[in-house]
């Protein structure tokens, strides 16, 4: 029997509340069934991988686009799905409530929003904005009553817009507005990481890896709860074909196909 989606948000809100978990991110259903038979626990979606999957821009799908992604991958697998929201598809806290109730009707587990808008710039929001944009979402799903998971995503860290200190002090205020887990992607050094962990403890604190660097352990031993990946899954997958496409272009060399997955490793792991 499928598991049922307040089952999902059950097993989500306490995979949250102690160790150290991995939250992959598939772009599509088939990426989805073979990272649920490898056995993780939960997944997240990546707006930038489904995009590409889609032969779009990161940041530019529709609201329409994601909520049927968001449905089709919560019904293929019985595996919380985090779903990436961006930035909640509109400005306003009114508009990112509507839209976060339209999501949470998907069958999603939780959801992330983020305090930079899709304009030309991907301009932060300033932080009574963000604060409200997290408030309204945390009420609609207050509202909906069956428990979703609320990330609130800070992005200063990209790019070094703003200084750490800044945006420490916008997780903090992200989580007094509601927020259960609290992420900073761009967070680059242990000590980053085990400041932004100190500073919105008790609650958890997601922390993105998609370069070589860090392990599981040496995350948990600084405090962090959970791991994402981003489009990082997406990119390896992109690399390798991209890699062999222009070596059969190039000169006809097919040496790429030696690192594919057998036939007989996706019957075996999309069939079990």
């Amino acid at each position: 029997m499928a598991a049922s989606v307040a089952d999902k948000r059950a097993r989500f809100r306490k995979l949250h509340e102690a160790g150290c978990f991995i939250i992959p991110n598939p772009w599509d259903v088939g990426s989805a069934r073979v990272l649920q038979a490898l056995g993780f626990q939960a997944l997240a979606t990546t707006s930038s991988g489904f995009a590409w999957s889609q032969g779009g821009l990161d940041n530019e799908m529709s609201l329409e686009g994601m909520l049927a992604h968001f449905a089709e991958l919560s019904a293929a697998v019985d595996l919380p799905i985090n779903a990436d929201f961006e930035n909640g598809f509109g400005d306003a806290p009114e508009e990112v409530a509507a839209n976060v109730t339209r999501a949470l009707a998907t069958g999603v587990a939780g959801l992330s929003i983020e305090d930079q808008a899709h304009d030309a710039a991907k301009s932060l929001y300033d932080e009574a904005l963000a604060v409200a944009r997290i408030r309204a979402a945390r009420a609609a799903i207050d509202a909906d009553g069956t428990g979703a998971v609320l990330v609130g995503r800070a992005e200063g860290r990209l790019g070094d817009r703003a200084p750490l200190a800044a945006v420490l002090d916008r997780l903090v205020k992200l989580a007094e507005a509601g927020a259960d887990c609290l992420y900073a992607p761009g967070l680059r050094t242990k000590d980053e990481i085990a400041k932004a962990v100190k500073a919105v403890a008790p609650k958890p604190l997601n922390v993105l890896v998609s370069t070589p660097g860090f392990s599981r352990a040496e995350l948990a031993d600084l405090g962090v709860r959970r791991i994402s990946v981003g489009g990082g899954l997406a990119r390896v997958a992109w690399g390798a074909m991209i890699k062999t496409a222009r070596a059969l272009a190039a000169d006809g060399s097919f040496e790429g196909f030696a690192g594919a997955a057998t036939g007989a490793d996706m019957q075996g792991l999309l069939g079990s």
